[in-house]
């Protein structure tokens, strides 16, 4: 596993809860150090199993492939940054090792994101006899389970398809982000995307919202977004005739998001910065220094939210079509309880809806399950086992038939 993160720290937790499918576990990322504490966090939990740490900078090919030669890894879980995705997939190529991430590939220097760049890899991955299993944490991940198994049980054709995020979460700070701040930004502040009768439609940031009535929480407001399972969804089902992604956002946090963009501080470009040396000499040396990720440095740490995180989230798909000529809709969702979280893994909600399926993944993968040469989307998988481990490992789902989706 590469990544030692909030994410990563679930997934972790999670593996070593069913280490006798997975059998050994190595966690590495570019400071060991914060492998090794979670490491000791685990091991604090009662679970004494042997863990294996490493540094690694994922950026660096070379780095990565040294690392798999030496544990030889039967899949390597990619839970670093979305920028690392195919350094990774490429080393992974050259050791002969199995790949699954949980967000698809963007350059450091665009703030975009599709699957194109991983979709490149299909022949190679094919021709090495190697599987690739990409966006397996919620959304991306077990929003496309929840449509594929809508389609499998009760759907001829899915025609309308609507992704609803909602986080009901007061972590009780001013500002932070879920997940990396970088990342996060970066997602929030690009144009919207949707699809409509075979066209892809733009519109302004966070230009489009609605109330929506989330279950257990109420309506909240909720913004259309660019997502990039909506790529792969409409791909693998033609059927559709418009799919969207909504997420929500509270008031305070849209107006300091709103006011990280007219400082300039959500700039991912380079700027040139006249900085005091650490030595106390009171030289100066001019430096570069990109604001997103200087912001990041001071925002809170999104791993440290957990401990006075209340509220839930609420993540689903609200699909119509038809079945026998008919018409009908379904809801399918979960509600995921942030102290929940933290009580058994020590982070907050939205880590634990990313980290979880990311196990459940690589479990299907290494039980032969999910396991065909490739690069795959999870609706290119049987999704009624992945389906029976949520229920199992602490995401368990509702559906509801007939109901006013509201979208």
């Amino acid at each position: 596993m590469i990544g030692a993160g909030g994410v990563a720290t679930v997934a972790a937790f999670k593996i070593v809860k069913n280490i006798d499918i997975f059998g050994k576990l190595m966690i590495a990322s570019r400071r060991k150090e914060k492998c090794d504490k979670l490491v000791d966090a685990i091991h604090a939990k009662g679970y004494n199993i042997d863990i294996k740490t490493a540094q690694v900078d994922a950026d660096d090919i070379e780095q990565l492939k040294a690392l798999f030669s030496d544990f030889k890894p039967h899949l390597v879980i990619n839970l670093a940054l979305p920028y690392q995705d195919l350094t990774i997939m490429e080393a992974c190529l050259a050791c002969k090792c199995n790949y699954l991430d949980t967000a698809n590939y963007e350059p450091k220097d665009e703030a975009h994101f599709e699957y194109s760049w991983q979709w490149a890899y299909k022949d190679k991955f094919e021709k090495a006899g190697l599987t690739a299993i990409l966006g397996c944490g919620f959304d991306p991940g077990v929003s496309q389970v929840f449509t594929a198994y809508a389609a499998k049980h009760y759907f001829d054709e899915i025609h309308y398809l609507d992704i609803v995020d909602c986080n009901a979460g007061n972590h009780h700070k001013a500002f932070a982000t879920n997940f990396n701040p970088e990342i996060n930004i970066r997602e929030i502040t690009q144009k919207g995307l949707y699809y409509e009768n075979g066209k892809w439609i733009e519109t302004a940031p966070l230009s489009i919202h609605q109330d929506i009535t989330y279950p257990n929480i109420g309506p909240r407001d909720s913004y259309l977004m660019h997502h990039e399972e909506l790529e792969s969804l409409v791909k693998n089902f033609p059927s559709i005739k418009r799919a969207r992604f909504w997420m929500t956002f509270g008031k305070q946090y849209l107006n300091y998001l709103d006011v990280i963009q007219n400082i300039g501080m959500s700039r991912i470009d380079e700027v040139v910065f006249e900085a005091p040396l650490a030595d106390g000499t009171g030289k100066t040396e001019r430096v570069k220094i990109v604001p997103l990720q200087f912001l990041k440095a001071v925002l809170p740490n999104p791993q440290d939210l957990g401990e006075n995180y209340d509220g839930e989230t609420s993540i689903g798909c609200r699909i119509r079509g038809v079945k026998n000529g008919k018409e009908q809709t379904y809801y399918i969702y979960n509600n995921c309880k942030h102290q929940d979280a933290y009580n058994e893994t020590g982070m907050q909600g939205v880590s634990y809806t990313t980290g979880v399926p990311a196990m459940i993944g690589a479990m299907m993968f290494v039980k032969g399950i999910w396991s065909k040469p490739g690069v795959w989307n999870l609706e290119d998988f049987d999704p009624d086992p992945f389906m029976e481990q949520l229920n199992k490992q602490g995401l368990p789902w509702c559906e509801e038939f007939g109901k006013d989706l509201e979208v």
